[in-house]
């Protein structure tokens, strides 16, 4: 069994001192995938380049301060690919590919378009982009999970206040399609909600009003792989009880080979 766990961060050094770095020992996962990472190599000590007996592999942005992904495991990759090719945000920090084998981890951080419409139009191009990778990726032969915030919620089960989102960053109509398409197209498992039919499981919430409080929540990070090793998923979880960050991590254990 092999137990690979993701979590966007909101900065790395923050959730640490909310407490993360216990709880990650607790779990003994073999692959933690993290995103915004909002930091740099030479700003993270040894507990945070290699937590609980993990060793990172990270994709930071240029930008300092901003974006970041990375890749802890417990077995050595065979191969690390940073980047997926497009130079736009390949400088953003957006992706790690670690290859174990039997298996291949991704950690990816899809933009979010919220902030304004520039940002949405790069959402957009960066939504068609990534796509023609996860084509190349779906028909590689290898297992492959592709973790992260993808800053999409796909169905009205999978946010609180669907009905007044429709127009909003997140849940526009053509965000929901292109997710469809990975599935039913490009042959991506959704594996959580293979699990879990649940409604009212988010796995973020926004830091204004009572959200968390009240669960306004929205259902954006993922576990999305292909149909061979999300076949064999047999648990799953959202952690809820504490908070490191803005969003919760989702852990999933497959029944692979270490």
């Amino acid at each position: 069994m092999i137990r690979i766990i993701t979590l966007n961060l909101n900065g790395i050094r923050s959730a640490a001192r909310k407490g993360l770095l216990p709880w990650l020992e607790a779990q003994k996962a073999d692959v933690f995938c993290v995103q915004e990472i909002k930091a740099h190599e030479a700003d993270l000590d040894a507990s945070l380049l290699a937590p609980a007996g993990l060793k990172g592999h990270f994709h930071f942005a240029q930008r300092p301060g901003y974006s970041g992904v990375g890749v802890y495991s417990r077995k050595k990759p065979k191969k690390v690919r940073i980047g997926f090719g497009d130079p736009e945000f390949d400088a953003e920090g957006r992706y790690v590919e670690a290859d174990f084998g039997a298996y291949t981890v991704v950690s990816m951080y899809l933009p979010s378009g919220s902030s304004s419409p520039e940002r949405q139009l790069a959402k957009f191009r960066f939504m068609k982009s990534f796509a023609a990778h996860l084509q190349e990726l779906g028909r590689c032969g290898r297992e492959v999970v592709v973790c992260g915030d993808w800053n999409i919620a796909h169905r009205e089960i999978d946010l609180k206040n669907w009905r007044s989102n429709q127009k909003n960053s997140g849940f526009l109509p053509e965000e929901r399609q292109w997710l469809t398409q990975v599935f039913d197209e490009f042959g991506f498992v959704d594996v959580f909600r293979r699990l879990d039919e649940r409604p009212e499981r988010y796995t973020w919430w926004s830091n204004r009003g009572q959200s968390w409080a009240k669960n306004v929540g929205w259902r954006l990070d993922y576990q999305i792989a292909t149909a061979g090793i999300a076949g064999k998923a047999k648990a799953t979880d959202i952690y809820l009880e504490e908070r490191f960050s803005d969003h919760a991590p989702l852990t999933v254990d497959y029944a692979m080979p270490r």
